[in-house]
């Protein structure tokens, strides 16, 4: 039944992936005509929320636009920060939006945060714990893994709101401000939302599920079996 699930959501984010593929081909080949450039656009939305602290910056590569909280700057890739297409304008204002969450206490971004190190150990030292745990009979061992293992979940699952909060922020202050027209926003909202499921991906969060609620049961199946033996 497990694999049945994975399956599932692996051809789920196939054609997810096909769809993302297709929407960010078709809006980057499409400028927005007020000629506005994605740094333009992340400078408004900033300035939309009255933050002044915050830097954009160019970044080379590609796909590398990301906000970074400990520098406290924005920092856009080649296509982005100079492009002028419905991508380059959606993908700017999406990460001046978690700009604008970190600024605004966004609890949801602050939990993420914290659990960003924790996650980068659990999602490979948690199993392992786990399995060691497991073979020596050390509990509070299994039970270290589990916890570890499961900061994995729950990054995934706190990253939904992260994302959609941010989106929201970035339409609304395109709506606001008059960055793109009736047409051109309708592709900003079709951009934003394909750029969600890069980093919401179904099979990840299914695939952690599986694997922490496997670790769980097996530990409380053991953990009866032992009550049972002393009882």
């Amino acid at each position: 039944m497990c694999y049945f699930f994975i399956l599932l959501a692996f051809l789920i984010s196939l054609s997810i992936q096909f769809a993302v593929s297709y929407t960010f081909k078709k809006y980057s080949q499409i400028e927005n005509c007020r000629g506005l450039t994605g740094a333009d656009a992340a400078r408004s939305i900033l300035l939309f929320h009255d933050i002044h602290d915050v830097r954009v910056e160019h970044i080379s590569g590609e796909l590398t636009d990301h906000y970074d909280p400990r520098d406290n700057v924005i920092r856009l890739s080649d296509d982005v920060y100079q492009g002028t297409s419905i991508v380059a304008i959606s993908v700017a204002c999406h990460e001046a939006g978690h700009a604008v969450q970190y600024t605004e206490q966004y609890i949801p971004i602050k939990i993420r945060a914290v659990i960003i190190p924790i996650t980068n150990i659990g999602s490979y030292l948690g199993i392992i714990l786990a399995a060691i745990g497991f073979i020596m009979a050390i509990y509070y061992l299994e039970v270290i893994g589990i916890l570890l293992f499961s900061t994995v979940f729950i990054f995934q699952i706190v990253t939904i709101p992260v994302e959609l909060n941010a989106t929201s922020i970035a339409l609304k202050c395109i709506k606001s401000d008059a960055m793109l027209n009736s047409k051109e926003y309708r592709g900003a909202k079709k951009v934003l939302l394909a750029a969600i499921m890069t980093y919401v991906t179904l099979i990840a969060i299914i695939v952690s599920f599986i694997n922490l609620f496997k670790l769980i049961l097996s530990f409380l199946k053991r953990r009866w079996h032992c009550f049972k033996y002393y009882d």
